[in-house]
């Protein structure tokens, strides 16, 4: 039996305090993948659970009808699986009313934007998905493609101006430093080729908040599904599964209405910048040294990479030595306690994080996770040997026979397996731009 609004459900799963059927959406999501489901959505649902009402998600797949498939015969509904020591705790999310496939509906999309009932439009799909050039400027030709994010929201903000609607907040929930800048600046740059006369509407009417989001969740797989199906007594192809730490940090700048996160666990606050930067350059940072020095080590799972006394003290150093200077903490913001709380987190047994998800999109990840702390210690007259030892690792994965998930995938191989691949990826006209340069004859892997 596959579980929809009509399943009897557990007194064992926790289920939504509020009713569903009469609550409007009054957010559209764009990219409603495993990662959503497990963090901004279950926010949302709390926050009408806590009495918020008429904040429903619709949710928006650019390209692939998977996450549709998966929730449209639900009725939007799904589990979420909360792993710790301790046990796993099953809770039935109910904040999803809709899913759409924008190649599919392209108009429903942009009605649902248009919607007067609609004040937040948020994102997640990923670094690569905001289509930034090398020099990081709006790669056009893609963004005016059909699976777009700006085809979209440049249309339904268009179709808002033209009924005379208020702007929306634009929400990047993306691991991507500064993010509501950057989408701001790109959203510009679409606008200005595409809807010169939206501009001034836009910067009047529309606001893109900072977040930072955190919190782990490992893809799903099969055994995972089993599970929940023997306590749900139905089948969940939309079960995500997480850990129990959960953070979530916005920059207090909306439009117009929003709902009151910040009563079930999100913190509103006016500067973002010094908890997204710990999280990029010591969470991130050290979970992509372990995707990629760990699969050269042959493990699968981040908790067997951290358990590795060869790969622990790298990270640890990553993290504390390297990473933790170059942070200019927010006050009351303990970087030390928050390595410790990192390294329990990734040391988790109950959750099969695989590495070769993490390891996925290194190109888009790279400059923010590792390049910016190199930097910063270069300009200080320092080195950070466990970051140099994580690129030699990436470029041996680059080197090796698996296929690359990344945008860059060809241009990675041509430069990794030519000459000098140091200088080929970071050096003056390298692949990938950032403010460091390698030292390349004491740098490990050139």
């Amino acid at each position: 039996m596959r579980l929809s609004a009509k399943t009897p459900i557990p007194a064992s799963v926790r289920t939504p305090d509020y009713d569903r059927s009469a609550q409007a959406a009054g957010i559209v999501h764009i990219g409603i993948g495993a990662f959503h489901r497990a963090h901004q959505a279950v926010y949302t649902d709390d926050a009408m659970g806590a009495g918020d009402r008429d904040w429903g998600i619709i949710g928006v797949s650019l390209r692939s009808g998977d996450v549709a498939a998966q929730l449209v015969p639900q009725d939007g509904l799904y589990t979420v699986s909360t792993r710790s020591a301790a046990g796993t705790e099953l809770r039935l999310i109910g904040a999803v009313r809709r899913v759409l496939v924008a190649q599919e509906a392209p108009q429903e999309v942009i009605d649902a934007l248009a919607s007067p009932a609609t004040h937040i439009i948020s994102f997640t799909v990923t670094e690569k998905g905001y289509l930034r050039a090398a020099d990081g400027k709006l790669d056009l030709a893609a963004a005016c493609g059909a699976s777009s994010l700006y085809r979209f929201v440049g249309a339904g903000l268009a179709a808002r101006r033209a009924a005379g609607l208020p702007g929306l907040t634009l929400l990047s929930c993306d691991n991507l430093a500064n993010n509501g800048a950057v989408l701001r600046s790109l959203m510009r740059q679409y606008l200005s080729a595409e809807y010169p006369d939206l501009l001034d509407w836009f910067d009047a009417e529309c606001r893109c908040p900072a977040t930072m989001i955190d919190r782990i969740v490992p893809a799903t797989t099969d055994a995972d599904r089993d599970a929940v199906e023997a306590a749900l007594g139905a089948r969940d192809e939309g079960a995500v599964v997480t850990e129990a730490f959960s953070q979530w940090v916005v920059e207090d700048d909306f439009a117009g209405p929003r709902p009151r996160w910040e009563d079930v666990g999100a913190a509103l606050v006016a500067d973002v910048a010094p908890y997204e930067t710990a999280k990029l350059r010591m969470l991130n940072g050290a979970h992509s040294a372990l995707a990629y020095i760990g699969l050269g080590r042959g493990h699968t799972y981040v908790h067997q990479a951290v358990a590795d006394p060869v790969i622990r003290p790298l990270i640890e150093r990553l993290m504390r030595d390297e990473a933790a200077p170059t942070i200019d903490a927010a006050p009351g913001q303990d970087l030390t306690v928050y390595a410790d709380a990192l390294m329990g987190r990734f040391a988790n047994p109950a959750l099969d994080h695989r590495l070769i998800q993490i390891a996925m999109d290194g190109s888009q990840k790279i400059p923010q996770r590792w390049l910016e702390t190199l930097a910063w210690h270069q300009a200080h007259g320092q080195r950070c040997p466990s970051i140099e030892m994580a690129i030699a690792a990436w470029i041996a994965f680059l080197r090796g026979d698996q296929p690359i998930d990344d945008p860059l995938a060809d241009q990675l191989r041509v430069a990794t397996r030519g000459a000098d691949p140091m200088t080929r990826l970071f050096g003056d006209g390298g692949l990938i731009a950032s403010g460091w340069r390698p030292e390349t004859a004491n740098t490990p892997g050139n």
